[in-house]
């Protein structure tokens, strides 16, 4: 075992427990001095931000071993696990939240496709003058996006059997299971018949890629589990603390900062592994790890909702407003005409930022 894999076990346990004390821990938070809760949250922000990038090193140890596209999709289901822990966890506190499962699943396709999308884009193109993709991959993605996002977050504005903007249970339970079978399908069509489609012609092979030292991989493993659960437990602290202080200063927009929150939380070890791919020129690689956090969002966290919804009474509202809509369609859009040519640059990249800068615009002052 080398000496930053003994740091990461010497370190990362102890770390673990603290954060096990502070998510179940009876701490007078009510009763207490606001220096003393300015600083519990500021600690909570950075063991956060620190299991983040912990996560993301023993994410990317596994990716390795197990090669491409199956380390992608390690990193993708990490993220999904967490924000589906997440929001269920959110919408358990306290009074019902129909509207946050909404908010955080927009923010992460907003994030991501012009968010994250746009910095790779940027940075890679800055370094390298420009950068190809392979149009099939992508194109696919941007397929399935489009049609869960149209499934998902649109539809439930023009169905007639409930409330606008809301599915009946019937209609939850199809459009569920719908996902599902969906997403499913495009996994196993990219880890089998398809799987050149999203693989860089230069990328190294599986053999090559692979670490032989199983019990290294094991232990990172482990870690990475032990990582998802501190991130889950402190993020729903910390997220449910953030939701209060905003209803108590009475800020319309709670439900959508919180969901933006949450979503650039769970985001960010993909981001940082997203962009680095970039940078080293392998944009395809960068693509399938942001483009797949944001189907893999949609295709499963929906379902995971919506079934924590249907079982609990809760009442879930999905449907956009018209002015998130116009967002999601301009963002998707402009994936489209951005990857249709196969070759990006730092212009490419910046219309993406473009349309992320207006989507943080309309949080603030919608």
């Amino acid at each position: 075992m080398n000496l930053d894999r003994k740091i990461a076990v010497n370190v990362g346990l102890p770390v673990f427990a603290l954060i096990v004390s502070l998510a179940f821990g009876e701490f007078p938070m009510d009763d207490a001095n606001l220096p003393f809760r300015m600083a519990l949250i500021a600690m909570t922000i950075g063991l956060l931000v620190a299991t983040v990038f912990v996560v993301l090193r023993h994410a990317e140890t596994v990716a390795h071993h197990v090669g491409e596209p199956y380390g992608t999709l390690v990193l993708t289901l990490s993220v999904t696990t967490i924000e589906a822990s997440l929001i269920v966890s959110m919408m358990l506190h306290g009074a019902n939240n129909p509207t946050l499962a909404r908010e955080s699943v927009f923010s992460t396709v907003m994030i991501v496709c012009a968010g994250v999308v746009g910095v790779c884009i940027t940075l890679g193109g800055w370094r390298h003058r420009h950068q190809d993709l392979k149009r099939q991959g992508t194109s696919a993605f941007l397929a399935m996006l489009i049609a869960l996002t149209g499934f998902t977050l649109v539809l439930p504005n023009f169905t007639l059997a409930s409330d606008p903007g809301t599915f009946s249970p019937t209609q939850m339970e199809f459009v569920s299971i719908l996902s599902i079978l969906l997403y499913g399908s495009f996994v196993l069509a990219q880890m089998k018949r398809y799987r050149a489609d999203f693989v860089e012609d230069m990328a190294l092979s599986t053999a090559e890629r692979r670490d032989d030292r199983g019990k290294g991989v094991a232990v990172s493993s482990a870690l990475l589990v032990i990582g998802l659960v501190g991130i889950v437990l402190l993020a729903e602290n910390a997220a449910a603390g953030l939701e209060d202080g905003l209803v108590s200063l009475g800020i319309e927009q709670s439900d959508a900062v919180v969901g933006a929150f949450i979503a650039t939380l769970v985001l960010m070890p993909e981001s940082v592994a997203a962009i680095k791919a970039a940078l080293r020129n392998e944009l395809q690689r960068s693509l399938n790890i942001a483009l797949g956090s944001a189907c893999a969002t949609i295709g499963l966290t929906i379902p995971v909702v919506a079934t924590a919804g249907l079982l609990t009474g809760r009442s879930l509202t999905l449907g956009l407003s018209s002015g998130d809509t116009v967002l999601l369609v301009v963002a998707l859009g402009t994936s489209i005409v951005s990857f249709g040519t196969g070759r990006t640059t730092v212009l490419t990249g910046l219309v993406h930022l473009v349309v992320f800068f207006a989507y943080l615009l309309l949080i603030v002052a919608p």
